[in-house]
């Protein structure tokens, strides 16, 4: 099998000025993803490396660089998935980490259960060595100054944000086994506790060997509603290529309960999709020592990899 890795930096809008960075960061990750996957790596690394890229990138709604509550805190959730034991692990209101989808996967790993939240999610750091960072640390001067106008008596932050990027990575290795991987600050001025689709399971993401792997991003009260991550995979069950299912999916969410996103998938034989039904999503993906990424509709910029790696060492 050759190895494949495709990652998104969230659907919505993108400001003009900071089209570059998005394109740049989810270059990089998948880049950081692909290098860990042809060197025979496994899927569940290379999607949780990829992420750790994005979530260290404030041009992401995603550790460093996330959207703050209504209190003015970070909150974080995240999720990844391993396709040859549908084994997962999440966490939801993490605080105070820099990268909550290493968290995650210690959950999975080191626990015998899937998802921890707030003071345990802590706790649970804690006990397993991750360090502490001050809550400043997390907080870009952007999502500061977003937050505050978001509390303004005229504001109203529950209409369809702009320019905020959930991150999420799928990939498939070698073997041919699939994971997937999901982290965000959520939505702005949210209520305090609140957890969206990306810390649950077969919203914010799935993998399954015997299928395929998808990551999501979008609304996630919509999301939740329909299991949109399992409802991509169960399209892909019933035969459909992943481009066929993404849409499929996307297009029941809009129809069914006017939810707007976007997904991308990887199936069990390395065909892969990035789909969307926002203005925007930033995305790129590897295969076959090309990279290819786009943010707009139909956009898709092809390099080799290592054209793409002197472009980003450059």
């Amino acid at each position: 099998m050759k190895p494949v890795i495709v990652v998104h930096g969230g659907a919505g809008t993108i400001f003009k000025d900071r089209e570059e960075g998005y394109r740049t960061g989810v270059k990089r990750a998948a880049l950081k993803g692909y290098n860990i996957l042809k060197n025979g790596g496994s899927a569940l690394e290379a999607v949780e490396e990829a992420v750790v890229v994005m979530e260290d990138d404030p041009h992401f709604n995603a550790g460093c660089g996330s959207v703050l509550n209504e209190k003015g805190d970070v909150e974080m959730d995240a999720i990844i998935m391993d396709g040859k034991n549908l084994a997962s692990g999440a966490v939801s209101a993490a605080r105070c980490i820099a990268n909550p989808i290493k968290l995650a996967r210690l959950v999975m790993e080191k626990t015998d259960h899937m998802l921890l939240t707030d003071r345990g999610a802590s706790i649970f750091a804690k006990a397993q060595g991750i360090p502490e960072v001050p809550g400043e640390m997390l907080v870009t001067d952007r999502s500061r100054e977003r937050w505050k106008a978001n509390l303004k008596p005229e504001s109203n932050p529950a209409v369809p944000q702009i320019d905020l990027g959930t991150v999420g990575a799928v990939a498939i290795d070698s073997d041919g086994s699939v994971a997937c991987a999901t982290s965000t600050g959520g939505l702005t001025n949210k209520l305090v506790g609140r957890v969206g689709d990306t810390a649950c399971i077969g919203s914010g993401g799935y993998a399954d060997d015997l299928v395929g792997a998808t990551s999501t991003t979008g609304h996630g009260e919509s999301i939740m509603k329909v299991v949109l991550a399992r409802l991509v995979l169960h399209h892909m069950e019933q035969g459909m290529t992943p481009e066929e299912a993404a849409d499929a999916a996307l297009s029941y969410m809009k129809e069914r309960v006017n939810g707007h996103g976007g997904v991308i998938v990887i199936s069990k034989s390395g065909g892969w999709t990035a789909k969307f039904s926002t203005k925007q999503m930033s995305w790129a993906a590897v295969t076959d020592g090309q990279l290819q990424c786009g943010i707009y509709q139909g956009e898709n910029q092809i390099t080799t990899v290592e054209e793409a790696l002197a472009l980003l060492l450059n």
